[in-house]
């Protein structure tokens, strides 16, 4: 219900608040996660850890070893999708200064941080648990103190999700809606002081509907975060700004700037490819014990 209700914002420009809010709450789970792991490792116990991540033959075998580590490059990827939604932020910025200088202060600082913090999580969260560490590390301190702040974390991710859903759609919401004004010009007519619009209202609710009823017959958090991730990274964060900055600065072609960008766009392309692929195979795999509605990830 509270999708449904944000959903029926009118445009990317009236989300600020909710992104600031979703910003913090990101900040707050992901640096509880950090502090937790740091005092379990100083108060112990710790896990098992190993040079090489979970053992073959004893905590799982090499073909599950190789498509988790896909997998995982998946997720990680999905950390880096806000180039979905790179323009649509940038379109919101005052000038001066010029919107294109603004945001790349904010993305370097943006990029800094998400990758600190996610350093932090993995290496700190893998020498708290070891091999046992689970997807979402916050489930690894369920039967530690203190119980409300890990109830806090909890909570701060729900109230993050809300909003990166929200900011996630808002450019879906309005192509499909700038598509259907061009073809049907009457269909997008607002009635009242509010703002009413009958196709806003009824498509964004069976969107986000649709979207629910997916989310709990298929609860497969890591294998669908990795499939998300791998789909969007390559193309829309590596391909296209890679081809636009060749284009834009006339990079001559086999030149040497040409030659290292070019790798750089088929190695993320062989990641996107292998982390896909795994992640598919991870939802294939949790299919075979899957119950509708019983099962969690």
């Amino acid at each position: 219900m509270v999708q449904v209700i944000f959903s029926q914002l009118h445009n990317f420009h009236k989300l600020w608040w909710l992104s600031i809010i979703a910003a913090i709450m990101s900040f707050s789970y992901s640096a509880i996660a950090v502090g937790l792991s740091l005092a379990q490792i100083v108060m112990g116990p710790t896990g098992k850890t190993t040079m090489t991540g979970t053992l073959v033959g004893v905590d799982v075998d090499a073909a599950q070893k190789v498509w988790m580590t896909f997998q995982a490059l998946g997720n990680v990827a999905f950390a880096y999708s806000y180039a979905i939604i790179l323009i649509e932020i940038q379109d919101t910025l005052r000038s001066p200064p010029a919107e294109n200088k603004t945001m790349r202060r904010a993305t370097m600082m943006g990029i800094s941080t998400t990758t600190g913090f996610y350093m932090l999580c993995g290496c700190l969260g893998y020498a708290a648990f070891g091999n046992a560490a689970s997807g979402n590390i916050l489930t690894g301190f369920g039967f530690y103190e203190p119980f409300w702040l890990v109830d806090f974390a909890n909570a701060c991710i729900v109230v993050h999700l809300v909003g990166g859903f929200q900011v996630f759609c808002q450019p879906l919401f309005a192509a499909v809606e700038g598509a259907v004004a061009a073809r049907y010009p009457g269909s997008t007519r607002e009635y009242g002081a509010a703002g009413l619009n009958v196709f806003r209202l009824v498509w964004r609710t069976a969107f986000v509907a649709v979207i629910t009823l997916l989310a709990i017959l298929m609860p497969f958090f890591n294998s669908i975060l990795g499939i998300l991730g791998s789909i969007a990274f390559w193309p829309l964060t590596v391909f296209f700004p890679v081809e636009m900055y060749i284009r834009q600065r006339q990079v001559r072609r086999f030149s040497t700037k040409w030659i290292a960008l070019q790798s750089l766009s088929f190695v993320c392309f062989l990641v996107t490819a292998a982390s896909c692929a795994a992640s598919v195979q991870g939802v294939v795999d949790s299919l075979k014990t899957y119950v509708p509605f019983k099962t969690r990830s």
